[in-house]
């Protein structure tokens, strides 16, 4: 475990605390000690709320070998959608888990749609989505039925991504089947977990091994030389200008551009000059070589756009003006900032709409996506070029909010003046109140505050349109925690 602060401000490393300096942390304790929480409990809030963004790891291989069921039993609950035959399409691809008291994302890679040219295209151009946004994988491969040419080819992938991997033999129930894992050893992938997913046999032992390879936290390669390009995700629905945009931007066509929706190719970092800087686009769509997917695509672009964010500093979201705001809009915003990415809404097409359209796409706006109505917004035409040249300050206000850290002192004055003049509703003859708190973390940034008793959602909503009203906090997502003081330490007399 990591050394924590010494009274001194000695030995102690910089996650610990988040995003507080040494002295600002040593204060802060102080004050939680005044008001009588445990302070242990206390380390262990601002390291939760401070620990940036997860390890992901990816599920991945061939139909039916029960790669969703082993989601299903990593994250404790039936969310990843299981069925017999492969095609399924999810809304979501990427949960949280916790195990031994580590928390990381896993990425399901189950149903997927077997297409005329063959499974081995599909495996393969699924397998590479999930794996480069991974940290670490967990190849799963059914013991009964042995080690196939599927697997043998996604076994190539994985050595050439380089990634740790920890080799699941699925669908062992019982003694009678830990000599049929023992012949996968020949996939020279290192020892087999023999695991029931259904049952969950051995799938503890596993996960000790999944911990073992997963890093503490995600390598942080963005941002990370002094002038460095920042990377920028543009995602958005199938067919809704990702290309032309990122060819209008570049100044030339870097990408193939395609009238069919949902084809897929290899992912490619495109390196752009806009704005006077060097910016790292992550482009999620277009084709190049990938076979096209027809029933699997939605499926397969959740896949390219959650990989894409989890690599990006800024999800710019690209949404067709011209068409009414649609559930994947939503779902693809939702990803976003759940991912805690700073977050651009583009509007393209705008060159085609009519004063009617306008206005009832702003109407649209305002009810479907009024949870992001902090987002820095551009109105563009990827064919025409149009407000290009908006793209760059609504970027770079986004990663300034993404940055931004208030100081303790003064998040606490804001919070004993938010109390005071909008105090929380009484429940139960007990009124709660906010008691103290402090920024633990940044990109996003993350809130940990302590209370008297529990904070109810609404004024939790409160609360963060108040923070982005005093603080600014444009184009980014507000992650707030709440600790509650236990009765035992009530405040001393």
């Amino acid at each position: 475990m990591n050394d924590h602060i010494q009274p001194d401000g000695s030995a102690a490393h910089e996650y610990d605390h988040g995003a507080l300096g040494d002295a600002e942390y040593a204060e802060f304790m102080e004050l939680a000690a005044e008001e009588g929480f445990d302070i242990q409990d206390v380390e262990g809030a601002i390291e939760e709320a401070g620990h940036g963004p997860l390890p992901v790891l990816a599920v991945v291989g061939r139909p039916n070998v029960g790669k969703s069921t082993l989601v299903n039993r990593i994250i404790g609950r039936r969310e990843a959608v299981v069925e017999d035959k492969p095609g399924v399409t999810r809304d979501r691809v990427t949960y949280e888990a916790e195990w031994a008291g580590r928390r990381f994302k896993v990425v399901d890679t189950g149903g997927w749609e077997q297409d005329v040219l063959g499974i081995d295209a599909s495996v393969a151009a699924q397998a590479e989505y999930a794996i480069e946004a991974a940290d670490a994988v967990v190849f799963v491969v059914d013991a009964k039925v042995g080690a196939t040419d599927t697997d043998e080819a996604v076994v190539r992938l994985l050595r050439k991504a380089g990634k740790p991997v920890v080799l699941a033999a699925n669908k062992v129930d019982g003694q009678s089947g830990e000599a049929d894992a023992a012949y996968l050893w020949s996939l020279g992938l290192g020892e087999p977990h023999p695991i029931s997913a259904l049952h969950g046999r051995g799938t503890g032992d596993m996960l000790d091994a999944v911990l073992d390879a997963l890093p503490e936290a995600p390598a942080q390669t963005f941002g990370s030389a002094v002038g460095g390009p920042r990377r920028i995700a543009l995602i958005g629905r199938p067919n809704v200008g990702k290309s032309s945009l990122l060819n209008k931007v570049a100044g030339e066509d870097r990408v193939v551009v395609n009238e069919l929706a949902g084809t897929t190719r290899d992912p490619v970092d495109e390196m752009i000059e806009l704005g006077g800087k060097t910016w790292k686009f992550v482009d999620t769509a277009g084709i190049r070589k990938r076979v096209h997917l027809q029933q699997g695509a939605d499926y397969y672009a959740s896949l390219r756009t959650a990989a894409a964010v989890e690599k990006a500093e800024v999800a710019v979201i690209l949404l067709d003006a011209s068409e009414n705001i649609s559930i994947q809009d939503q779902r693809i915003v939702t990803m976003a900032v759940e991912a805690g990415r700073a977050v651009v809404i583009a509007y393209n097409k705008w060159d085609n709409l009519d004063e009617e359209r306008r206005y009832y796409l702003e109407r649209e706006i305002e009810t479907e996506l009024g949870q992001v109505a902090w987002a820095p917004r551009v109105n563009v035409s990827a064919r025409t070029g149009r407000h290009m040249e908006k793209l760059v300050p609504a970027i770079e206000t986004a990663l300034e909010g993404w940055e931004t850290r208030v100081p303790t002192g003064r998040l606490n004055a804001f919070l004993g003046e938010l109390a005071a003049a909008h105090p929380h509703p009484v429940r139960g003859g007990k009124q709660p109140r906010i008691l103290f708190g402090t920024q633990a973390g940044t990109k996003p940034p993350r809130f940990v505050l302590f209370a008297s008793g529990f904070i109810e959602a609404g004024y939790r909503r409160f609360i963060e349109r108040r923070l982005r009203e005093e603080f600014g906090f444009e184009g980014t997502p507000i992650h707030i925690s709440v600790r509650v003081r236990e009765k035992r330490g009530a405040k001393k007399k």
